[in-house]
C-alpha cells in the first residue's frame, strides 16, 4: 500500500463525485514503482492550486506524483464512462488513470488532480494500466501550449519516472502523469449513464455536473435543456479556437469530450505546420475521421451523442424531448461560424467580421493551400508586415492584399489597434511536431534543455521574443510525413 504524503504541501481534497451513485466509479490504489524519479514540476500551476512545492524536496515530489506517498486527505478512485470510438460505441472507463480527489484552490474553484499512467484499475480489461515517458512528456508540452493560448485545456502537474518498462510496440521507459481538470466528466460519462437504464443514477449525475459547472442553470424552467445549451455553447467556441491556431485533436472519441469545454486527452494530436483543409496526424485516423476541416462537424456529432442522453430528463414525452433537444443542436453551426468568423476576422485585424467578409478570408485560406504555406507564419507576418515579398512574387496573393487593404481602411481605426487585435490572436510560437520530437528524444536521454526552451517559449506564444526565434522555424521542406500515435 501507498503510504501518506507530508500534510504541509497544502492538498485541500473535497470528493464531491463519489457522491454519485458507486457504479459511477470503482476504488483504486496506484500500483508501486521501482525509482520513482522527477521528470518535470509545473510549479507555477502547483502555486495557482494552492500546493507548497516549492517547500519539498525532488525525492518528496518523486514519490508524491509517483503515486508512492498518497495525501492523507485523498481518496483515490477511478471512474466509470462510455465513449464512441471512431463511431463504435464502447464501456469503458478509468484504465490506468486515478483520481486523488477535488482540490480546493485558493480561489475557490474545484479542480480535479488525477494520475495517469499510474497502473490497473478496475476499468483496464487487459491493459497494464502503465504509462511511457515520451507520451506523458507530450501531454506535458502540448497542455501547456494551450494553455498559454488561451485556449481551454487540462494540464500537467508533474511527470514521474517510474524506474520500470513499458511494453509497447518497444520497450519504453514507464512514467506517470500528474493532470488537473475543472473535471473529468465527459459525453463518455452520460453515455455510460443511459446505457445503464437507470434513470435515477442518470438524472444524479445530471444534477451534479450541472451544480458543478452551471449551478445557475439549475433554477431554469427547463434546466436539463439549459444544461445542454451550456455544453453546446462551449464545444463550439472550443472547436472554433483550435481551428484559429490549426490544432487538430486527433481522437475526438465521445470519451474525450469534456462537458466543461476543456481540451482533455492529448495523445495522437499536433498543430499544423502547412495549412491543409485534410490535414491529419493520427495514425489510427485512416479514414480522415477526425482531419482539421472534420473536426467542427464531429463536434456536433458528439453532442448529438450527448443530447440522446439527455432525452429522458428534457420531457417526458419522448418526441417533445427529442424536438426540444434537435432545435438546440441545430443552432450549433451558427454559434461555431460566429466564434470562427469573429476570430479569424481578428487574425486578419478586423474588429467586427461579419458574413460579407467571410469570402475575404476564406479566399486567403484557399491560397495557404494552393501555395503550402505555413499556418502560423502567414498570420505573424500579416501581423508584422513581414508578408510584403509575397506581394513581389505571387499576384493571387498581391489581389488578396488589395482586397484586405480596402477593408482595413474601412474601419478607420490606428493602426496600432489592428495591431494589437492581431497580435492578441496571432501566435509567434507553436509547438511545433519536429520540435516536441526533437524535446522528447533528448528527454529520453536525460537532457531536459530543449523540453524546458520548447515549453517555455510555448507558454509565452504571443510575444515576439527573439531568444525562441528558431522554435518558430516550420520543418524542413524534406522532412517525412509526420505521425502521432495515441501512447496506450
Amino acid at each position: 500500500m501507498a503510504t501518506a504524503a507530508p500534510a504541509d504541501l497544502g492538498f485541500n481534497f473535497e470528493h464531491t463525485y463519489t457522491q454519485l451513485p458507486t457504479t459511477f466509479y470503482s476504488d483504486a490504489t496506484p500500483a508501486r514503482i521501482s525509482a520513482p524519479k522527477a521528470v518535470v514540476v509545473n510549479h507555477r500551476l502547483a502555486d495557482e492550486l494552492g500546493l507548497n512545492t516549492d517547500s519539498a524536496d525532488s525525492d518528496a515530489l518523486s514519490q508524491l506524483f509517483g503515486g508512492q506517498q498518497v495525501p492523507e486527505n485523498a481518496r483515490p478512485i477511478a471512474q466509470a464512462y462510455a465513449g464512441h470510438q471512431f463511431g463504435g460505441f464502447t464501456m469503458l472507463g478509468d484504465g490506468r488513470a486515478i483520481l486523488l480527489g477535488e482540490q480546493r484552490t485558493p480561489s475557490g474553484d474545484l479542480v480535479d488532480i488525477q494520475f495517469k499512467g499510474s497502473g490497473q484499475t478496475a476499468y483496464s480489461r487487459r491493459g497494464d494500466g502503465r504509462a511511457a515517458l515520451g507520451p506523458m512528456l507530450r501531454e506535458y508540452i502540448i497542455s501547456e501550449a494551450m494553455h498559454g493560448l488561451g485556449i481551454p485545456t487540462t494540464r500537467s502537474l508533474a511527470v514521474i519516472l517510474t524506474g520500470d518498462p513499458v511494453y509497447r510496440e518497444t520497450i519504453q521507459r514507464g512514467a506517470v502523469l500528474t493532470r488537473t481538470a475543472a473535471s473529468h466528466i465527459r459525453v463518455g460519462t452520460f453515455q455510460y449513464a443511459a446505457a445503464l437504464q437507470r434513470p435515477e443514477a442518470l438524472k444524479a449525475l445530471a444534477d451534479y455536473a450541472i451544480q458543478r459547472h452551471d449551478p445557475d442553470v439549475a433554477s431554469a424552467d427547463q434546466p436539463y435543456l439549459a444544461f445542454l445549451r451550456r455544453v453546446i455553447e462551449r464545444q463550439a467556441e472550443l472547436i472554433a479556437r483550435w481551428q484559429m491556431v490549426g490544432f487538430i485533436h486527433g481522437v475526438m472519441n465521445t470519451d474525450n469530450v469534456s462537458i466543461c469545454g476543456e481540451t482533455i486527452d492529448y495523445g495522437p494530436c499536433a498543430f499544423m505546420d502547412k495549412y491543409h483543409y485534410e490535414t491529419v496526424f493520427s495514425s489510427i485516423d485512416h479514414g480522415g475521421r477526425y482531419a482539421y476541416g472534420q473536426q467542427p462537424l464531429i463536434g456536433q456529432w458528439n453532442l448529438a451523442r450527448f443530447a440522446e442522453t439527455l432525452i429522458p430528463l428534457i420531457h417526458d414525452v419522448q418526441d417533445t424531448a427529442i424536438e426540444m433537444a434537435m432545435e438546440l443542436l441545430q443552432q450549433y453551426p451558427d454559434l461555431f461560424e460566429g466564434h470562427w468568423l469573429t476570430g479569424m476576422g481578428h487574425k486578419i485585424g478586423l474588429s467586427a467580421a461579419t458574413e460579407s467578409d467571410r469570402p475575404l478570408i476564406e479566399d486567403l485560406m484557399s491560397w495557404m493551400q494552393s501555395t503550402e504555406s505555413d499556418f502560423t507564419q502567414t498570420f505573424t507576418a500579416l501581423t508584422t508586415g513581414q508578408h510584403t515579398e509575397l506581394m513581389q512574387s505571387d499576384e493571387q496573393f498581391r489581389q488578396w492584399h488589395k482586397k484586405w487593404q480596402r477593408r482595413i481602411e474601412e474601419q478607420q481605426e490606428p493602426g496600432e489597434v489592428r495591431s494589437a487585435r492581431m497580435r492578441s490572436v496571432n501566435p509567434f510560437l507553436i509547438p511545433r511536431n519536429h520540435r516536441v520530437e526533437a524535446a522528447l528524444v533528448s528527454a529520453d536521454t536525460g537532457d531536459l534543455n530543449p523540453l524546458n526552451n520548447l515549453v517555455a517559449g510555448a507558454s509565452d506564444p504571443y510575444s515576439d521574443r527573439q531568444e525562441f526565434a528558431d522554435l518558430r522555424e516550420p520543418p524542413p521542406p524534406d522532412s517525412c510525413r509526420y505521425r502521432t500515435f495515441c501512447g496506450t
